[in-house]
């Protein structure tokens, strides 16, 4: 039986006297598709930072395909987009993608970085302009592109829609579930409810640092005698 994709067990985190998570437990199979969903603030952020080892955490462990988080080895078969997502301004498009495939050990190829950027409506034209020029959308679908590009088992995706217009959502989307058809792994934080109902086999609910729910997105309409997941998580989060 292959280990899971990621296992977080009883885990704290704090900053100062501020408890950002507490005795929070999850665990993510390889090749499920998830979301990650909660108010600003209830700790999907720093959930994140904690699994990829950019803070300390206070007690509890957290295990990334079998191997501890606190080894470099954890994140070798891993592509993360953080939320505010800040290319090198000093780059154009072409060499960032360049530099991410070499990080990821992959060979840079023009052909599939065209097609990638394509796929998420970037006009291939923004390869050749540095990434100053880039609007937040275009920033947006580059850091995404740069975690296509990278051909890894485990996608990490901070809000990737954030700053996206309707059509481009709706490519991301289609190309994430196209990467989930093929077995990739696929964990994504989103104030978008319906998109996590849509495109996510399990999902979290992160209330104050504390996980409220984990489940499929049905059981959780049901859980709550809800119409909706919107509905379902405002009874979700009232509870306590």
């Amino acid at each position: 039986m292959s280990a899971p994709a990621l296992r977080i067990s009883s885990l704290n985190k704090s900053y100062g006297t501020a408890v950002a998570l507490a005795d929070f437990s999850l665990e993510i199979a390889a090749g499920e598709f998830f979301g990650l969903v909660g108010a600003n603030g209830a700790g999907k952020t720093t959930l994140i930072k904690c699994a990829l080892d950019f803070c300390d955490i206070g007690s509890g462990t957290i295990e990334i395909f079998g191997i501890t988080h606190r080894q470099t080895a954890a994140r070798s078969r891993l592509a993360f987009l953080p939320e505010r997502f800040t290319p090198p301004h000093y780059l154009n498009g072409r060499d960032f993608l360049r530099y991410l495939c070499k990080l990821h050990r992959q060979p840079y190829d023009e052909t599939r970085a065209r097609t990638t950027l394509e796929a998420l409506e970037l006009d291939v034209g923004a390869l050749a302009k540095p990434a100053r020029a880039y609007s937040k959308g275009m920033t947006q679908k580059l850091g995404l592109a740069a975690c296509l590009l990278s051909a890894k088992d485990m996608l990490i995706l901070d809000e990737p829609t954030s700053g996206l217009d309707p059509k481009a959502r709706a490519l991301l989307k289609r190309e994430l579930k196209a990467r989930h058809s093929v077995g990739h792994t696929i964990l994504m934080t989103s104030h978008a409810l319906h998109d996590v109902g849509e495109m996510c086999d399990r999902m979290a609910v992160m209330h104050r640092g504390c996980l409220r729910y984990a489940g499929t997105p049905a059981e959780f309409i049901a859980r709550h005698r809800a119409a909706d997941l919107e509905q379902a998580y405002l009874a979700c989060i009232a509870e306590g």
